[in-house]
């Protein structure tokens, strides 16, 4: 009777064939990507084909390092790796470890090594980079004389600043003639003195950009005493001249974008500037104006005229103020004196005669206040109101008080 085997048995026979088999543990095939899908667990599954078979690959995210680039349908690829059996589904597949474009993985590995080479030497360090002048007169341009390239630089160029010249010179940028040909471009644009100098072209494939990933290139890039700017290919593309130019540009528009100063920015930028320094000036002459009126008025204010004036003022002044306290001094003395006048008055012998009084004194003059000082017989003068009158005592009497 014959052996019955199970389903998992006869895989696991067959996946002991794959394994012990040396040429499938490491081989390289040669298709086209298909069904590419990306999974969130960072594997990569996709199916290698050509005109007659197709083969089941995936790449474990562990083995990613060994991709450069991100696959597309149709992207013709060399696929290294070690054909297994998934034994759940008893199926063999292609497990990638290196994935290479076929036909540009030597030119890659080329691109690798001449840029590693270069940037530890320094050639890509931003302390060599020079600045772009921001305002230019003249701009070099080394690229193909026809096509999409000059056509975009020139259009840019003479749309923000029609005053730039273009000096083109016009380089094979594609063969084995090219190298040569874009080196003499920039030592010919920088013997002429141009300001800046734009070296590219439009896109294309590795093998079409190849001249300026050349090593001889980037040395005539990176010697150069005008500032250069790249600008090779399409935004996706780089190349080794990007690296060592001293500014890149996604495309030739966009260099000129950045060579190119805009006029009518520059324009606008100096009638505002204007505009600043006119009103800047009239506030500045304005402050000097208020400046000049206050030193003019210490000035007047510090002259002789203007002081002899205000000691005159001062005296005047004071003058006023010894007239109002002497007014003030006399009408008190004159009141005084009413004061005084009103006194004397109420103790006047005369002013008691004209009230019917009389003053009488002995013949010496003195006045008789005491009736025990006059003797009968005694002459007595009387003064009254209006004359004088002589008397004899005849007698005496004291009152009684």
């Amino acid at each position: 009777m014959k052996s019955v085997y199970s389903v998992t048995q006869v895989n696991s026979y067959i996946k002991n064939m794959f394994t012990q088999d040396y040429l499938l543990q490491m081989l390289s095939v040669r298709g086209e990507v298909s069904n590419c899908k990306y999974h969130s667990s960072g594997h990569i599954y996709f199916t290698l084909k050509d005109e007659k078979g197709a083969i089941a690959c995936v790449m474990f995210a562990g083995n990613r390092g060994g991709l450069s680039f991100s696959m597309q349908e149709g992207m013709q690829v060399v696929v290294t790796g070690t054909i297994d059996v998934y034994g759940r589904d008893g199926r063999y597949q292609l497990y990638a470890k290196q994935i290479k474009r076929d036909g540009e993985g030597a030119l890659f590995e080329k691109f690798e090594a001449l840029k590693k080479e270069l940037e530890e030497s320094g050639m890509f360090s931003v302390a060599y980079k020079q600045p772009i002048p921001r305002f230019i007169k003249t701009i070099g341009v080394v690229t193909a004389p026809t096509g999409a390239a000059v056509r975009d630089i020139i259009t840019v160029t003479k749309r923000r600043n029609p005053y730039v010249q273009i000096i083109l010179y016009p380089a094979i940028v594609q063969g084995d003639a090219a190298p040569e040909s874009i080196i003499r471009g920039i030592r010919m644009l920088e013997s002429y003195g141009v300001d800046v100098m734009i070296v590219g072209r439009g896109g294309g494939s590795i093998e079409d950009l190849w001249a300026f990933n050349e090593r001889s290139v980037a040395e005539a890039i990176f010697d150069c005493s005008v500032p250069i700017i790249s600008a090779v290919g399409h935004e996706t593309d780089t190349t080794i001249a990007d690296y060592v130019a001293d500014l890149r540009a996604a495309t030739p528009s966009a260099a000129a974008e950045l060579a190119v100063f805009e006029f009518a920015h520059l324009a606008d930028t100096l009638r505002e500037y204007r505009l600043k320094l006119n009103r800047g000036m009239m506030m500045r002459c304005s402050a000097y104006r208020l400046k000049a009126d206050k030193y003019k008025a210490l000035l007047k204010a510090g002259s002789p005229i203007a002081r002899v004036r205000s000691k005159r003022m001062q005296l005047l002044q004071v003058e006023d103020r010894l007239q109002s306290a002497m007014r003030a001094i006399l009408a008190d003395r004159r009141s005084r004196v009413q004061v005084y006048a009103g006194l004397l008055k109420g103790l006047s012998p005369l002013d008691k005669l004209n009230q019917g009084f009389s003053f009488v004194t002995d013949t010496s003059g003195k006045p008789i206040t005491d009736v025990e000082r006059i003797n009968t017989g005694d002459d007595l003068t009387i003064h009254v109101k209006n004359g004088i009158l002589k008397a004899t005592v005849t007698k005496k009497e004291r009152a009684n008080r």
